[in-house]
């Protein structure tokens, strides 16, 4: 089965392309220019694998939370690809792409994505199971919500360890750090993860999405990305609506 894997949900643009031979994988720090970069670079890996659009059997993209423009863009590009080709199109959230390699860490993972002025896209996993909700906060938030989860479980004999992982991940080391060293959220080291500074998740958006395609259990030619936070236009259309 051949599936091409789209991340457009941050600076960073990421694509991966699964066939039965392999995975090819490429990515750029495209900026504000996804859209500009986007077919050429799926172009170039259906090149490398041998193989022409038609010989697609799946396409998959983020379902956020992310850049609003950046999702709109993957989703679009998805499903314009899926329509020509009656392909199956499925998408995944982009923090659980991100929480996919620290699976095996025994303690919690705190994926980030930079939200502006001052916040952050995240959620808490362990062993591989999201065990908050996706949430748009700043640090004091965040830090609360780890005191939860510390206060929640079952370790009591060492500090509770956190991976934060994600590209933005040195935005809020040590702000965080910082939160978790007073009352907020005490008994917490902070890591950075291994992986912290990778450029895009294709690849674990390409695992992640496989299963759903093979099973022909989701189809989103119909969906659209799902935000945390409302845009900034629909924020000040509100505004403007209150005068």
């Amino acid at each position: 089965m051949n599936i091409l894997a789209i991340d457009t949900a941050a600076d960073a643009l990421s694509l991966a392309l699964g066939t039965e031979e392999g995975v090819w994988s490429a990515a750029a720090r495209a900026g504000q220019r996804h859209s500009e970069l986007l077919m050429d670079l799926a172009d170039s890996l259906l090149k490398n694998a041998g193989l022409d659009p038609g010989d697609l059997d799946g396409v998959a993209c983020m379902k956020g939370p992310g850049s609003f423009t950046g999702l709109r863009i993957g989703f679009s590009a998805a499903k314009g690809i899926a329509l020509a080709l009656d392909i199956p199109l499925v998408s995944s959230p982009t923090l659980d792409c991100m929480a996919l390699p620290c699976a095996s860490w025994p303690d919690l993972v705190l994926p980030v994505i930079d939200g502006k002025k001052g916040r952050f896209y995240t959620a808490l996993y362990r062993g591989n199971r999201r065990c908050s909700q996706f949430i748009d906060a700043g640090v004091t938030e965040i830090a609360r919500l780890i005191r939860e989860q510390v206060q929640g479980g079952e370790k009591e004999t060492r500090a509770e360890r956190v991976i934060i992982t994600g590209g933005d991940a040195g935005m809020i080391y040590e702000d965080l750090s910082s939160a978790c060293g007073g009352d907020l959220a005490p008994g917490v080291l902070l890591l950075a993860s291994a992986h912290s500074g990778r450029t895009g998740w294709g690849v674990e958006l390409l695992e992640t999405a496989k299963k759903s395609i093979e099973d022909e259990s989701q189809d989103e030619r119909e969906g659209g990305p799902e935000y945390v936070r409302k845009s900034g236009a629909e924020l000040n259309l509100k505004g403007t609506a209150g005068l």
